[in-house]
């Protein structure tokens, strides 16, 4: 099942349609190596020409430019994640780079309350997010539920100005 997000039009009035899988497909759930996650999502965005960057530039576009310093806020300050202050190679947004594949790119970081991993995933029409979080203590999923409704909704909006970040720098 999917849930479809219309918020975000890009210029010229398109708007890439961006959903939010409720089940998430068992190669996605592979990417992840957190066993037994206690949170997973999945947003896809579809668009023309996903794959011709590759799922890092992807990766720097959404959580380097499109969440910026607000989700360095919620990701240090509010999750306590530990996150490297300076571009470190080997990090994005400070998000250790725990794996990839030539389509994937998978990137954790911890707190006391939480493991948290993000998998960015390019193939041909569509680009997609997908959220792992294990509880570490019990605050951490008093926390996390309080944030998932506010994650839900950003997402597909980060999604899409990742996307228009990119588009402007292979038109600049």
């Amino acid at each position: 099942m999917t849930v479809d997000s219309e918020a975000g039009r890009e210029a010229g009035g398109a708007v890439p349609a961006v959903r939010q899988h409720l089940v998430l497909p068992d190669a996605v759930r592979r990417l992840s190596t957190l066993a037994e996650p206690d949170y997973a999502d999945l947003f896809t965005l579809t668009t023309a020409g996903a794959a011709a960057r590759s799922p890092e530039q992807w990766a720097c576009a959404v959580l380097e430019d499109a969440a910026g310093w607000q989700g360095q806020f919620v990701w240090r300050r509010i999750l306590g994640l530990r996150l490297q202050g300076r571009p470190t190679p080997g990090c994005v947004a400070g998000w250790e780079i725990d794996g990839r594949g030539d389509d994937w790119i998978r990137l954790e970081a911890h707190s006391r309350m939480i493991t948290g991993q993000l998998v960015l995933r390019v193939e041909e029409g569509q680009a997609s997010l997908s959220t792992f979080i294990r509880y570490r203590k019990p605050s951490g999923a008093r926390v996390w539920t309080r944030l998932t409704p506010l994650h839900h909704k950003l997402v597909p909006g980060l999604l899409r100005d990742g996307h228009r970040i990119l588009q402007d720098a292979a038109a600049a």
